[in-house]
């Protein structure tokens, strides 16, 4: 009775797992027909050497590569996928090939959700009809020569996520609808010829995890990205993007935008990008401080800064992520030492691998340990920081660039029109002048000269109206030197250049660049004092062109770039060519207390005051004779070798 009871419970089962068993479907015939069809439309190519009318594409694993193979569910296609050559991939396909073709035998696969056609030399512009394939949810077509617009047809692709089409030849602006593709996921054009700026629609694309556009021609600003919460990947870099660095939400694990025209400095809520894993803002015009916390982020592995004017004191305490593998500052104007992270891996696990870095061309020293390859001088580091705008004392706040830009460009040219205001008055004040000294008589400059100069400073200097204008003596003007140019001049104001040095700072003589020879007063100056305090003397001292006279050729300010205050004041004279310095500190000082301002006149090789009493009388006597003489020292340089008509120096 119990058999007969399991029998029949057999029976019923039976026709149950039998309608559970797959059948073992052939492939509709169309769609036999078209793969066929694709594989002749492709000039029967080498990866798909094995189709043949007999081919189960569906259930024979016997025809299936690596490179060709298709996925099937029932009796249709859903998967395609064809891998031309690696490398270069493959030429283009032969005249007769039509792309148009192409897409119409492939919109008889309507199932058809994985595309993958790659590297096979298809040409042509991306057809419309794509948007018969409405099932497509990933799409590939890499490494062939396709050009054109993206179609609008893929916009009605509602299921698509992924779509990559890098390494071809597509160009034009990137269209505003790629914000109607609501389930796009993966977005890749790499390497194509699209232009223009991109679209504000990206900015809806939510479902957006990874958004890769280099190589292109790309421009202007990025659109605001922080409404992405899923982006994780975003390369943009070798494009003409910028100025601002994007805003991007916390997300984002990896961050690529070298190549650029990104300026300004780095955003401070980096720093709280706890998931970023790689960043690579090089080759851009980043200026500012270089944050040291991106060292230090828990997940960052890659960290390229090259080729930026990023600044900042480096310490050896610094500290970094346990997973940081690469880092790469060089050509910046970093400062201090490199951090003992960077250089060694920590004590704690010694079989970790190093840090690979790559620091050359900033201004750091070697005391703290590494490689850190051929460095510039520091000086060079403070001047550059200084040419590019950038101010220590402003250059932590930048939460407001734009504001702080604005209200600069309002200050320079308000500072502008008031320059140019006083010039004017300054013309006519010394016109009017001119004038009255010419229908005067010398002696009633000293008559009604102000107690604040002596008289004989005015007696001595009754021919500077005469000789003020530079082009009859062939004078050059007095002008501001930089730092770089003294620096040249007297090879990095090198001992041997060296005249003599007092309590006040040192005298030098050099070379100027167009081969003037000069001579270089450098005088320390107080903490107190600013350059405001130097501007009647200089513009005195400016003023006196004499042919008895040495001439003033122009001064220099050093500045401290903790404080932005003046360090060290520069006076660059007409080389003498003799053994006499100009007259030293003691002068400047004498001058301050209102002491008189001596007026320097020409000097034997005794340093005896060579009267010139015809020449007074005379303005326009004999011209003294000139006398030639190099400077001997000991290990003389290059630039220290003057000639030049011997002219005591200009006091100040």
């Amino acid at each position: 009775m119990a058999r007969r009871s399991c029998r029949h419970s057999l029976l019923i089962l039976l026709p149950l797992l039998l309608a559970m068993v797959p059948e073992s479907t052939q492939l509709q015939s169309s769609q036999t027909w078209s793969l066929l069809k694709i594989q002749q439309l492709l000039n029967y190519p080498p990866v798909l050497s094995t189709w043949a009318n007999h081919t189960d594409f569906c259930y024979g694993g016997d025809y299936k590569t690596a490179s060709a193979f298709v996925e099937c569910y029932g009796d249709s296609v859903t998967q395609l996928h064809i891998i031309g050559p690696g490398g270069a991939g493959a030429p283009p396909l032969p005249k007769t090939f039509s792309i148009d073709a192409f897409f119409t035998t492939l919109s008889r696969l309507p199932d058809l959700r994985v595309l993958t056609l790659t590297g096979l030399g298809l040409w042509g512009p991306l057809p419309g009809k794509v948007s018969r394939l409405a099932s497509l949810e990933i799409v590939n077509i890499s490494g062939n020569y396709l050009y054109g617009q993206l179609p609008e047809g893929l916009s009605r692709l509602g299921s698509l996520q992924t779509f990559i089409a890098d390494d071809n030849m597509l160009s034009g602006e990137l269209p505003g609808w790629l914000g109607k593709l609501p389930s796009l996921a993966v977005l890749s054009l790499r390497n194509n010829s699209l232009q223009g700026p991109l679209p504000e629609s990206v900015r809806d694309m939510g479902s957006l995890r990874s958004l890769t556009l280099a190589s292109n021609n790309l421009s202007g600003a990025v659109p605001d990205l922080s409404a992405l919460k899923n982006l994780q990947v975003v390369d943009l870099a070798n494009n003409s993007l910028g100025p601002a660095f994007p805003r991007l939400g916390r997300k984002v694990a990896s961050v690529v935008l070298s190549g650029n025209r990104f300026s300004d400095g780095l955003p401070g809520e980096l720093s709280s990008f706890y998931l970023l894993e790689h960043l690579d803002v090089s080759r851009n015009r980043f200026v500012g401080p270089f944050p040291p916390t991106l060292l230090a982020l828990p997940s960052i592995e890659y960290l390229s800064i090259a080729g930026n004017h990023f600044t900042g004191l480096l310490a050896a305490n610094m500290s970094c992520g346990e997973n940081l593998r690469f880092v790469d500052v060089s050509s910046n104007l970093l400062t201090g030492s490199l951090p003992s992270c960077l250089t060694r891996p920590p004590s704690s696990k010694p079989d970790e691998s190093k840090v690979t870095l790559v620091a050359a061309s900033n201004c750091l020293s070697a005391t703290g340990g590494g490689d850190v390859g051929w460095q510039h001088p520091f000086l060079f580091c403070q001047n550059q920081a200084l040419a590019v705008g950038i101010v220590p004392d402003q250059a932590h706040s930048r939460k407001s660039g734009a504001k702080a830009g604005l209200v600069a460009g309002i200050v320079a040219g308000a500072l502008a029109g008031v320059v140019l205001v006083g010039v004017a008055v300054f013309l006519a004040v010394r016109k009017v002048t001119m004038r009255r000294a010419k229908a005067r008589p010398p002696r009633r400059l000293v008559e009604h000269a102000s107690s604040a100069y002596p008289s004989q400073f005015f007696a001595d200097a009754r021919y500077i109206s005469q000789t003020v204008k530079l082009g009859a003596l062939g004078i050059p003007a007095y002008r501001t030197f930089s730092l770089v140019e003294l620096e040249a001049a007297t090879n990095n104001f090198e001992v041997s250049c060296l005249l003599g040095q007092d309590a006040h700072g040192q005298m030098y003589r050099g070379t100027l660049g167009n081969g003037t020879a000069v001579t270089i007063r450098s005088l320390r100056v107080k903490r107190s004092q600013t350059s405001q305090s130097f501007n009647r003397h200089i513009e005195m001292i400016s003023k006196l062109r004499h042919r008895h006279l040495v001439s003033a050729l122009g001064h220099c300010f050093e500045y401290n770039l903790d404080d932005s205050t003046v360090t060290q004041l520069y006076l660059v004279f007409e080389g003498n060519g003799g053994e006499e310095a100009p007259l030293g500190a003691e002068d400047l000082d004498r001058h301050r207390r209102g002491q008189g301002h001596p007026v320097p006149a020409r000097r034997d090789h005794a340093g005896a005051v060579r009267q010139q009493p015809q020449d007074h009388q005379h303005p326009r006597g004999p011209e003294p004779r000139r006398q030639d003489r190099q400077l001997q020292h000991p290990h003389p340089s290059r630039n220290c070798k003057i000639r030049g008509r011997r002219r005591k120096q200009v006091s100040i």
